[in-house]
């Protein structure tokens, strides 16, 4: 469920289902795809946030198996992106 709030964009949770977490080859798979983006994309733990785009920041997440993300756009117009980021996390970045 993607949840619209106007003052911080567009957001969607999601949890981690890769048994390995948020390593350098699923880092990298992210920032590859949101590259298309036309704003920022960020992935939020706890209360980290990371660019997206960025392959140092996202593993500074530390994310391991079943933890909680909350992906964000800060434009509209990149809904696809924000869907297929948080379908490429679920299915367990393909591997």
């Amino acid at each position: 469920m993607v949840k619209n709030n106007s003052a911080i964009g567009l957001s969607k949770n999601v949890a981690i289902t890769n048994p390995l977490g948020l390593h350098a080859r699923s880092a990298a798979k992210i920032a590859k795809l949101v590259k298309k983006a036309r704003s920022k994309v960020w992935i939020i733990k706890d209360k980290d946030k990371a660019d997206a785009s960025r392959i140092i920041d996202i593993l500074s997440l530390a994310g391991i198996k079943d933890s909680k993300l909350t992906l964000l756009i800060d434009d509209q117009s990149d809904i696809d992106i924000l869907n297929d980021l948080a379908r490429l996390i679920e299915n367990g970045f393909g591997e």
